[in-house]
């Protein structure tokens, strides 16, 4: 379909309503949109292309758009298939076209069509600019949002982002549904990882004045963009969503269920608001996930399963600290007719998540609830009913090192209004993080720094092991690039 975004700025994506799953595992029951974008001006500029199986809709949509121009250019944003796979199709079309993208992306495109040609090319980087005729284009990179190759547009005429998958959604356009729900698990499920990335985009981000965003996937964003932002910047920096208490299960005879039923009921009883209770056997996983980085507590219940715990249990708690799962309050509740070992290894799996803080009660069922047990979910309830574990609230500016402090600036630091700058720097409220995360991690990358013999590309996070490459580091030459987001030598610390 088209739409103009502005007169001068037409949508020429396409809705899929027969895909069932989005990267072959995410349920998308109202369809996925693959959003492509077009300027005309003296040059015209083509924003991404489409997924392998709506190539024809896309050049017909781009065609009459066109309306008997030719494109000068077609960048390319983000390689991955959904939005890439019609290059080839593109530019069997329309040969003239200059293909504009980062240099990693160039070279993703080459293993996705290795023998077709693409010999008019224009390598672009951080702070690029592209000159259309009224419209300028500057280039902004966003290594791991959430491919290492990405890059996003910023036409200063206008003042539009094309943002490439970030504020995306799952869900075709024609479907009439909620953004945030299907925002937040399109987020959580994909880019959740990568939240320190997504800091350090919203940080370019707050120099722009953005008065739309164009994403590849979900609609135009017109409107409160300070709601979508501020959104983005809670769930990139893994801070609760919401106040409430999530209960995730599973049971092979109904007994843990019974139980996690029963504490659902106590919390409501204390004066939990929110309490979302998930069968792991059953429920959309990706919805649970979304739960789990919503609210500020969490309870994880189930059984002792061949000497572990019940595999839907043991994926989903693999499928949280995957994506950097933290910042929660955490509780357990475990079935064992004669070795409960499920809490333990439960525990275990979370071992390596950063600032989680683990209640003090912890329930053991034998085989079935009896009044011991129900005595132990009572007082889990209580505990949890009281909410997560408040901090000191301090904030440190990522920027120039500022502390805020709650207690002489009068008021807590959410509290300040969205036009809060920073007093040393300037920088605006976004950049700021919680005091206590922040030394803890300078700390901790001191220590590892002290004897440590790998390197860590401070914008991907891939690491250069000395003794895997089997050269030291320093004796790499300048030309160096980290093989995943193709920033030179310099972007490396080590730690």
């Amino acid at each position: 379909m088209i739409n103009k975004v502005t007169d001068t700025i037409y949508y020429i994506g396409v809705n899929d309503h027969d895909i069932d799953l989005f990267e072959g595992q995410y349920i998308v029951p109202e369809g996925m949109a693959y959003n492509s974008y077009m300027i005309k001006d003296e040059k015209i500029a083509v924003f991404d292309t489409t997924d392998k199986k709506m190539t024809g809709q896309w050049l017909a949509n781009l065609e009459e758009a066109l309306a008997g121009d030719r494109p000068s250019y077609l960048v390319v944003q983000h390689m991955e298939p959904d939005h890439s796979a019609a290059i080839a199709a593109f530019l069997e079309k329309y040969p003239d076209t200059t293909v504009v993208s980062s240099s990693k992306a160039f070279k993703i495109m080459e293993q996705f069509f290795p023998d077709f040609d693409i010999p008019d090319r224009m390598e672009v980087q951080e702070g690029s600019t592209l000159d259309l005729g009224s419209h300028k284009l500057n280039f902004v990179q966003a290594p791991m949002v959430h491919w290492p190759e990405v890059i996003m547009t910023y036409e200063s005429t206008e003042k539009v982002l094309f943002s490439a998958d970030a504020f995306g959604k799952f869900g075709a356009l024609d479907s009439d549904e909620d953004w945030t729900c299907e925002a937040r698990r399109y987020y959580i499920g994909i880019v959740g990882k990568y939240g320190r990335q997504v800091q350090d985009l919203l940080a370019k981000a707050a120099k722009l004045d953005i008065e739309k965003i164009c994403s590849l996937h979900g609609p135009v964003l017109t409107e409160n963009l300070s709601y979508y932002i501020d959104l983005y910047d809670t769930w990139s920096s893994y801070r609760a969503e919401t106040e409430g208490v999530c209960i995730f299960y599973t049971s092979v005879y109904g007994n843990t269920k019974e139980a996690a039923l029963l504490l659902a009921d106590m919390l409501k009883e204390k004066g939990v608001e929110k309490v979302a209770v998930s069968d792991l056997a059953r429920c959309d996983w990706a919805e649970a996930v979304e739960d789990a980085f919503r609210y500020d507590r969490a309870v994880f219940a189930t059984t002792t399963y061949c000497g572990g715990i019940f595999p839907a249990m043991r994926q989903f708690i693999q499928h949280l600290t995957e994506r950097s799962f933290r910042k929660r309050k955490v509780a357990f509740i475990q079935n064992g007719s004669w070795a409960p070992v499920a809490t333990k290894i439960m525990k275990s799996m979370f071992e390596r998540s950063e600032e989680l803080d683990f209640a003090e009660n912890e329930v053991t069922i034998r085989s079935a609830l009896n009044e011991e047990s129900i005595a132990q979910i009572e007082a889990l309830a209580e505990e949890m009913a009281a909410g997560a574990k408040a901090d000191s609230g301090r904030m440190k500016c990522s920027v120039c090192g500022f502390v805020y402090d709650p207690e002489k600036e009068g008021k807590p630091f959410d509290k300040q209004s969205d036009s809060y700058k920073c007093p040393i720097c300037g920088m605006g409220k976004r950049v700021f993080v919680e005091e206590a995360a922040a030394k803890a991690a300078k700390q901790a990358a001191e220590v590892a720094a002290a004897d440590s013999d790998k390197y860590i590309c401070s914008v991907c996070g891939y690491v250069y092991d000395e003794a895997e490459a089997g050269k030291p580091f320093e004796e790499q030459p300048d030309s160096y690039r980290c093989p995943m987001c193709g920033l030179d030598k310099s972007a490396f610390k080590k730690g």
